[in-house]
């Protein structure tokens, strides 16, 4: 016997990634408006945010015009819980997304005298955008990742600071930062689909022998 039903669905851990992604743009541009109105520059609020990139740090690269650190949230592993879990239905699951922040500096002279570092810069804008991803991720307003009743927990488990790589070697004037965030909620399998009772039938034996007394027809569909 096959699945009856075609699966045409998102599993709960991608509906919550690109929840992840949504809040964080969201909330993004709400900083920057709010920082307008209190006279100060947006742009030490913007970020760019991305989703399940390998290397979206190539921006940088690319194109220096805009210098704004670039967010990237991705999957990293699932653990099921067994005994909080169904084997027919329901597996309860503890999902780790990486979201990763990245910095880019440029070197420059001072004009007060001496001189600007770029790979200092990078690491300050890195932590910038760290700052603000954890604020808007661990806010009141998102206990439930704006997903009651289908994420239980969201907690972040553990914060790195890195130097991004290609071809085995550092990029220079670009530093990362790791938040690792864990969500948990629940998946869902196919099931088997229910019918609709139609007819029962039912023949009542009441003798020692087994003879037949009575039987019954109950006709649902009248």
């Amino acid at each position: 016997m096959t699945i009856a039903a075609l699966i045409d669905k998102q599993d709960t851990f991608e509906i919550v990634r690109d929840q992840i992604g949504a809040i964080l743009a969201l909330e993004v541009a709400s900083q920057m408006a709010l920082a307008t109105a209190a006279v100060r520059d947006p742009d030490d609020w913007k970020l760019r945010v991305f989703s399940e990139r390998s290397n979206p740090w190539e921006q940088f690269l690319n194109d220096q015009s805009d210098g704004s650190p670039i967010v990237n949230v991705w999957v990293d592993n699932s653990n099921f819980d067994p005994k909080v879990s169904t084997v027919v239905e329901r597996q309860k699951s503890e999902t780790v997304y990486n979201v990763d922040c990245y910095g880019y500096g440029q070197s420059a002279d001072n004009p007060a005298g001496g001189h600007t570092p770029g790979d200092r810069e990078a690491a300050f804008e890195a932590h910038r955008a760290l700052r603000l991803v954890r604020n808007i991720l661990m806010a009141a307003e998102y206990t439930y990742l704006g997903l009651r009743g289908v994420v239980f927990r969201r907690w972040t488990q553990a914060i790195t600071v890195f130097q991004p790589q290609q071809d085995a070697s550092q990029v220079q004037q670009i530093v990362g930062a790791r938040l690792v965030f864990r969500v948990e909620f629940n998946e869902f399998s196919p099931q088997i689909p229910l019918e609709t009772l139609e007819l029962l039938s039912a023949d009542v034996n009441r003798t020692e022998d087994g003879q037949l007394i009575a039987e019954a027809d109950y006709d649902y569909t009248i």
